[in-house]
């Protein structure tokens, strides 16, 4: 599907996605996006949430390489923590 529209930046840097566009990607309000630039090239692309099955397949895979790797749980909670207490760092000094 491609569909063609034109927009504007305003002065606070916001541009509105074309109405017909909006329509066509069945777009809401709050829908994300990442931003990418290339060149004098400007991209949206959609962020959307992995579907059931692919977030089955992905815990299937994360199982897989975590028991081939030799983790424990213990191990996973240990990280979260250290990166948790980063962040906190990084708040505490920014």
């Amino acid at each position: 599907m491609s569909t063609l529209g034109t927009t504007r930046m305003s002065s606070k840097g916001q541009v509105v996605i074309p109405e017909k566009i909006r329509k066509a990607l069945h777009l809401e309000p709050g829908s994300e996006f990442a931003v990418i630039a290339l060149e004098d090239t400007v991209m949206l692309k959609m962020i959307q949430p992995p579907s059931m099955d692919e977030m089955e397949g992905i815990l299937e895979r994360s199982r897989r390489y975590a028991k081939e790797k030799g983790l424990k749980p213990s191990d996973v909670e240990i990280a979260i923590g250290e990166v948790r207490e980063e962040k906190r760092r990084e708040r505490s000094n920014g």
